[in-house]
């Protein structure tokens, strides 16, 4: 396969994040996508969103499995750890690199197919357990690589250029709530005011965080009546919420009464006007979340924000009670403790 690379410079006028990157240094090669394809968009709001929070790029581990989706990681943080498992597997190889070194942060791209159906078993198990990671499915309910026959996730009676689907879609979303997600979002690859910031905070959540974004195929589900469609998720598209995304700074407080207006300066001396109403949505309560997303499913709507977040969640090394140490950093002496100690450890199984 023959790669297009990037130019190297940089213009001096490019702007730098706190620790002194530009985006151009969360880029990676040049997309051999379709022109148009959804999931670029997704790479491009991958990029603002780690520029943004000032991540350094060797402290991020990306991870995929196949499939037009799982082809992406090639095309954003190019300087990062990477790794492109088989079919349907990459949640085990990212819950293996997670327990080894616990310092690094992780994003698993997966795409309908490799999430849905060959790989259902493996995003359940690393859901449940709550391997600390962001788990990024790029939603185009179709098989963009073997020429656009319909995934697990299609809407029974979408249509393709070529086909009507009958079989019942699986909701990622509604499966990672049940599941036990802390973390589980919606959003759209054509809406980046919306999608950044929901990956900026996915990132910062400690616990599995899942982001189901509609990616439109402009190849082979684009057509008026696809479901997956941009112009369908542009005229359906529910957000139950307005999402932005603060880094974790010192806490500034204010007390004002419902139906008010109060100013509030912010940590960068700029000024936020707070108005005060009641919201209809609760993000907190997960069995609200999971009857308004079947509610507005049977609407028609694609209900897209942040569904559910749990406030202090935890991940498997909490659950697990590993060392605070990565396990890939530990020598023979604490990993081979001697004859007494495994002893003593067997005595307590008795």
């Amino acid at each position: 396969m023959t790669y297009i690379a990037k130019p190297k410079f940089h213009h001096p006028a490019l702007k730098n994040n706190a620790l002194g990157f530009t985006r151009r240094d969360y880029e990676g090669r040049i997309s051999t996508l379709c022109a148009g394809c959804g999931h670029d968009s997704i790479s491009a709001a991958l990029i603002e969103a780690c520029f943004e929070l000032s991540i350094e790029p060797h402290r991020v581990a990306k991870l995929s499995g196949i499939g037009c989706s799982s082809k992406t990681p090639d095309y954003f943080l190019g300087q990062s750890h990477g790794f492109n498992s088989v079919h349907g597997r990459m949640p085990s190889v990212l819950t293996g690199a997670n327990l080894a070194n616990r310092d690094l942060i992780y994003l698993g791209v997966s795409g309908d197919g490799d999430s849905a159906s060959i790989g259902l078993g493996q995003f359940a198990h690393c859901v449940r357990r709550g391997v600390n990671m962001v788990y990024i499915c790029e939603n185009n309910g179709v098989y963009g690589l073997t020429k656009g026959q319909f995934s697990a996730t299609a809407d029974k009676g979408s249509r393709s250029k070529t086909a009507v689907n009958s079989d019942s879609p699986i909701d990622l979303v509604s499966l990672a709530l049940i599941l036990g997600a802390t973390f589980v979002a919606r959003s759209f690859s054509g809406d980046k005011t919306q999608l950044v910031p929901l990956l900026k905070a996915a990132i910062a959540h400690q616990g599995s965080a899942v982001i189901d974004v509609v990616s439109p195929c402009v190849q082979f589900n684009n057509s008026p009546a696809s479901t997956k469609s941009y112009d369908f998720v542009r005229e359906h598209n529910e957000a139950v919420n307005r999402i932005d995304f603060i880094a974790p700074r010192e806490e500034i407080r204010v007390d004002y009464a419902p139906g008010t207006v109060e100013t509030v300066t912010q940590h960068d001396g700029s000024t936020i006007r707070l108005s005060k109403i009641a919201a209809d949505y609760n993000p907190r309560d997960r069995v609200a979340a999971m009857t308004y997303l079947q509610s507005r499913h049977a609407a028609g709507e694609v209900v897209t924000g942040l569904l559910y977040l749990e406030d202090d969640s935890e991940d498997l090394h909490a659950h697990l009670n590993t060392v605070k140490t990565p396990l890939n950093r530990l020598d023979e002496k604490e990993l081979c403790p001697g004859s007494k100690a495994l002893d003593a450890i067997n005595a307590g199984y008795r």
